[in-house]
């Protein structure tokens, strides 16, 4: 496994501890390095030694012209397989091995030439260099002062502020979006769950900011499953504090069987995903949301992985789910595999807390802040499920989100895709706006039926 052995010094020094150490933001001069040797958003602005990760230069220019794909003449340098996994292991996550082996007669990684396609809207650039010395955490990692819209830590010291930087990380500000949720059983059977979600951060509304009802709220969400009948009409709405310690999540669901709106205080941590068949945590959503505060968070330090982006071809509009998902896996000839920096943070379960994830590790793009591979161990130690989110660069609302997000259970050899859109017409549309009365419990109960 390959660490950067910078990182690891300072991480290592560091020691992180919530309750002793004093989470500020860096200094101007540690912060001037923004824009300079370090990206805006804080990634390594150089390439690697070997020639093999190229430096960022700008990203993916702005294009109406979103699922056309630029890579599509080019040709998987290698295909990593069970037989020759080892020969790349130190590129490779526990997770990732274990799939190989498992599936070792279907699953296989191609690997493509690294393009560093990110890139955000610079008035992002501007909140986030100011974040860089202004943002810290508080209470006990829980929250964050002196933050603007996105990124609080662009120069992260410990584990924690990397996680904040994926919760918080850009996705366009506010959206509306359909697209499938898929459990997919080990034979490969599956039915597919369509959903149709609102989501909206405070300062995105088309109303001005209110510092009553949008103090400490991260976003606002509201989620209506529309297929299949026996689901159409349940609807989900929350709203996304950022303290959720001093303010606990706020969550109602609307029931269409019993035409009742009610409080859902358990939509949380390791509560059962809505309409996701078991398959994954309320915590898992994303890769990771919600409160940080049942895990111990240790920054690692920087790996060189292998993990899916610019993933333009499983995008495809012309492709069919079925054509998509396979007895335990997506198909791999439709996935890219390139070779990034990864921030690595292992977050353990604290003495006296509770969750089915005893432990969990986590990949974390340098160049978007969002989580690309996590392992997931149960309580016995065993590795359990391992997700992973094919990106992409939305060129036309400068958003790099998801393309698919998986997560495979080793275990029962059932696996979850989620955020498919193939089918779905446009899928994102970053261009809605929506107001505070879009996101009340009235609101759902309009929604419902």
């Amino acid at each position: 496994m390959t660490i950067n052995p910078k990182t690891l010094l300072i991480t290592s020094a560091l020691a992180f501890s919530i309750s002793s150490i004093v989470h500020a933001g860096v200094s101007v001069e540690e912060a001037a390095r923004l824009g300079q040797d370090l990206t805006p958003i804080g990634a390594e602005k150089a390439g690697n030694s070997a020639g093999t990760i190229p430096a960022w230069s700008g990203g993916l220019s702005t294009s109406a012209d979103r699922y056309t794909d630029p890579y599509a003449g080019e040709q998987p340098l290698f295909t990593i397989t069970a037989k020759n996994a080892d020969q790349y292991k130190d590129q490779l996550t526990p997770g990732q091995l274990a799939m190989l082996s498992k599936y070792a007669d279907t699953f296989k990684m191609n690997v493509y030439p690294t393009h560093r396609s990110a890139a955000l809207p610079q008035k992002m650039y501007s909140a986030i260099a100011t974040n860089a010395t202004n943002a810290e955490l508080k209470d006990e990692g829980n929250g964050i002062s002196g933050f603007t819209e996105v990124v609080p830590f662009p120069i992260p010291n410990d584990g924690l502020e990397v996680i904040w930087n994926h919760m918080t990380r850009y996705r366009g500000g506010s959206l509306e979006r359909d697209f499938v949720q898929v459990p997919v059983q080990s034979n490969g059977a599956f039915t597919a769950v369509k959903i149709n979600e609102k989501m909206a951060w405070p300062t995105y509304l088309s109303e001005a900011y209110d510092p009553k009802s949008d103090n400490n709220i991260l976003f606002y969400f509201v989620q209506k499953v529309e297929a299949p009948a026996r689901l159409t009409g349940n609807v989900l709405l929350v709203h996304e504090t950022m303290n959720q310690i001093t303010q606990p999540r706020q969550a109602w669901t609307y029931n269409a069987g019993q035409r009742r709106v009610r409080r859902a205080p358990q939509i949380a941590y390791d509560a059962p995903g809505t309409a996701t068949d078991g398959q994954r945590t309320t915590d898992n959503l994303d890769m990771f949301n919600g409160a940080p505060d049942r895990y111990n968070w240790n920054l690692v330090g920087k790996q060189e992985l292998y993990i899916p982006y610019n993933s333009f071809k499983l995008a495809d509009r012309g492709l069919k789910y079925e054509d998509i998902l396979q007895a335990g896996h997506l198909n791999p000839e439709l996935t890219r595999y390139e070779l990034h920096r990864v921030w690595k943070v292992e977050a353990s379960l604290k003495e006296g807390s509770r969750h089915i994830y005893a432990k969990r590790t986590f990949y974390i793009d340098e160049d978007t802040w969002q989580a690309a591979v996590v392992d997931h161990y149960d309580g016995r130690g065993e590795l359990w499920r391992v997700g992973e989110q094919h990106e992409l660069q939305y060129r036309d609302a400068n958003v790099p989100w998801t393309a698919a997000e998986m997560l495979y259970d080793l275990q029962s050899g059932r696996y979850l895709a989620g955020s498919l859109t193939n089918e779905e017409g446009i899928g994102f549309d970053f261009t809605k706006r929506f107001k505070h009365n879009d996101f009340t419990p009235q609101a759902i109960r309009r929604m419902g039926k």
